[in-house]
Parts: C-alpha cells; structure tokens; sequence
C-alpha cells in the first residue's frame, strides 16, 4: 500500500507532497504539533491530545482550522487509508506561507496543515520489558514548555545525547531538578507507594498519556504527590518510569548508570502499564 499523507485539505501520495520554503513553520518553528496513539486502527485518548492542540494554538494566535470532530474524521480516514492497526498519527499545523518577516502575516494567511501517520509497535515494545535506561542532561529550552511548538531543537539535541550513549531517553535537568524526558512526562516511585511527578505549569508540556496515568494511581495502589524531584532522588527511588504517546508506560532501570531499585521494571510501573493498555484498548 503506498502512503498517504494529509496537506491543506487534500489526501496526496507521499512522494507528491510539498509545503513551500515560505512556509512559517520552516523557516521560524512557527507553529503546533500533536500525535495520537493508534492501537487496534483505533486513536487512543484523541479528545484529550485535540484539546492540547488547540490551546497550543490559541497560545500562539494561530486560528485551528479543524473542529475536534474535523479532526477525527481526517485521522480516522488517514488511519485507514495507510492501514495502520498500530502506531501514531502526527499533526502539524503552522502559521501559513508569507514573505519572511518576523511579525506575524495577514490575519487572514491561510494555516499550514500536514498530518501523517508511523506504524510503531507500542504494545509489543520489548523496552517495556526490560527496562529503559536514560541520562540527565541539562535543559535548554524556552520558558513555554506548556505549548507544544515545533521548535524542538534543544530536544533534538537531548535525545542525540540520549542516543550517543546508547539509551533510550534523557531527561532534562534544570537547578538539580528534572524537568521532563525529551519526549516524555519523568515519574518516580517512593518505597511507601508515592508516585512523584512535577506539577503543571509552563516548565512542562501537559502530557496526555500522564493525564491518564494519575487517573489510574489509585487502582496501582499509588499516593500522588506533585512536585519537583531532584536527581539524586530519582537515583534513590524504588521505580521511576516516562510516559508519552509513543511509550505508553515505560520503565526506567537505570539512570546516568546507576541502577534504579533492583535494576529491572518495578510492580507499580508494571500495574499501571497494564491499567493503561486496558484504557487504550477499550477507548
């Protein structure tokens, strides 16, 4: 089957799709980006991820051009037309194509909108077995983390880090405490049953799969407390664990080197991996 991607209102074979080199989210990152899980040619918690999308546009004074039932219908039909059954679809939308200037174009500049979609295997992630190791390294980003932009070069450059070592995530680092992955939402388990995670604000991105995850604490047998952690208390916890679209429910068995716990995926990240399958499966 060949792919196909959306591009400003149309369906188009992959190779055929273009966005001009005028285009804002070129040549500044002026624009928003979300991804939905698929899971059985479903999209897991997509209200959710459609709500996010939409703040970070109204953030940014960039006009949706979708309502959250457009949207749907694009997905699903996008979804269909790769034949995904499982894996993610990526939606951008960006300022629109205008004269490079800095200060926003005509009000009435159409958006950009570009949506593809990734087979991934997420429920069979061999890492979620075994356990993920990940780094620390020290966060470069701007002071709107709450907006999803596609401005992600100090993640690009994170995750490189990440890479370089031969691990699977960083997380980023700022006056001692995490922050959060470069693609995912940071939690630790205490040995009293905390679950620990930074609270909102415009130092993290409002993750949705984290969203979902506090929901399901209590079936976990999990006290929440939000609040920020530092690294040596990461290095001291019981479990620790990221969240994203992509990973679900990922465990963390080693940070910087040093072994979390007893080096292997923790009863509490398990549970709530296994809450939060149940939760896709069924949405």
């Amino acid at each position: 089957m060949s792919r196909t991607v959306y591009l400003d209102g149309r369906f188009v074979p992959f190779a055929e799709a273009r966005v001009p080199i005028m285009d804002r989210g070129f040549l500044f990152a002026d624009g928003i980006y979300e991804v939905s899980a698929v899971i059985e040619g479903r999209l897991v918690d997509n209200a959710a991820h459609l709500a996010r999308l939409d703040r970070s546009l109204a953030e940014i004074g960039i006009r949706n051009p979708h309502s959250s039932e457009e949207w749907t219908r694009l997905q699903t039909e996008l979804v269909a037309s790769n034949g995904v059954r499982e894996g993610l679809v990526y939606m951008q939308v960006t300022r629109g194509v205008a004269e490079r200037d800095f200060a926003f174009p005509a009000a009435d500049t159409p958006p950009t909108v570009v949506m593809f979609t990734q087979e991934k295997a997420i429920r069979a992630n061999p890492l979620a077995e075994r356990g993920a190791r990940i780094v620390t390294v020290e966060d470069l980003r701007w002071k709107r983390r709450d907006i999803k932009s596609v401005a992600l070069l100090a993640q690009v450059l994170a995750k490189q880090a990440a890479a370089s070592a031969g691990v699977a995530e960083a997380w980023m680092v700022e006056d001692g405490a995490v922050t959060e992955g470069s693609s995912s939402t940071a939690f630790i388990v205490t040995g009293d049953n905390r679950l620990i995670t930074r609270p909102l604000s415009t130092a993290i991105l409002p993750g949705i799969t984290r969203q979902a995850v506090l929901r399901l604490c209590a079936e976990a047998d999990l006290r929440i407390e939000e609040r920020p952690f530092a690294v040596e208390e990461a290095l001291a916890a019981a479990e620790a664990f990221y969240t994203s679209a992509s990973a679900f429910v990922m465990p963390v068995v080693a940070i910087d080197g040093h072994p979390i716990g007893d080096g292997r995926p923790g009863p509490h990240t398990r549970r709530l991996r296994e809450l939060y399958m149940g939760m896709a499966l069924e949405s």
